[in-house]
C-alpha cells in the first residue's frame, strides 16, 4: 500500500498544478487531481506558492483549514468512486449528486462520512468500517 508522506502529497499537489498552469502533459492521478483542484479556485493560490506552503502547519483546532487535505479526501473519493469500492458509493454518490444538484456538493458529503469513518477507525485501532461508511452515506 502506498503511503505517502506529507511532503509528498503537497508535493503531488504543487506539481499538478504547476503543470496544469504550464499547460504540460499531466500523469495518471494528476488528471484527477487537476480536476479537483478546479472545483477549488480558493486554494489556488496556496498552490500556486510552495515556498510558502510546503512547510506550513495547520491546526483545525485554531480554526486552520488544511487544504492539502481536503485535495487528498477529494482523491480519495474519486479513487473509491472509480472502483466502486466499497461497493455502492457510486450508487450513493448519485442519489447525492440528484438530492444536491450537484455532484461536488455531494462529494462534500461523502467526505463528511470518509472523515468519520477515518477518525473512528483511528480512534479504535481497527480497520475501516465500509458497511458503517455506507449507513453514513444512506443518512445523508
Amino acid at each position: 500500500m502506498f503511503n505517502p508522506s506529507r511532503e509528498q502529497v503537497r508535493q503531488f499537489f504543487f506539481d499538478a498544478r504547476r503543470k496544469q498552469r504550464e499547460r504540460q502533459l499531466l500523469a495518471g492521478l494528476e488528471h484527477v487531481a487537476v480536476d479537483i483542484v478546479r472545483l477549488h479556485p480558493e486554494y489556488h493560490a496556496v498552490l500556486d506558492a510552495p515556498e510558502r506552503f510546503q512547510e506550513r502547519e495547520y491546526r483545525p483546532e485554531a480554526g486552520d483549514s488544511n487544504p492539502f487535505l481536503h485535495l487528498s479526501m477529494h482523491l480519495a473519493i474519486e479513487e473509491q468512486l472509480s472502483i466502486d469500492q466499497p461497493p455502492g458509493i457510486q450508487r450513493e454518490l448519485a442519489r447525492l449528486a440528484a438530492k444536491l444538484g450537484d455532484r461536488h456538493a455531494a462529494c462534500h458529503e461523502i467526505m463528511e462520512c470518509l472523515a468519520e469513518t477515518v477518525w473512528r477507525a483511528q480512534r479504535d485501532g481497527t480497520e475501516p468500517d465500509a458497511p458503517a461508511y455506507l449507513e453514513c452515506l444512506k443518512r445523508r
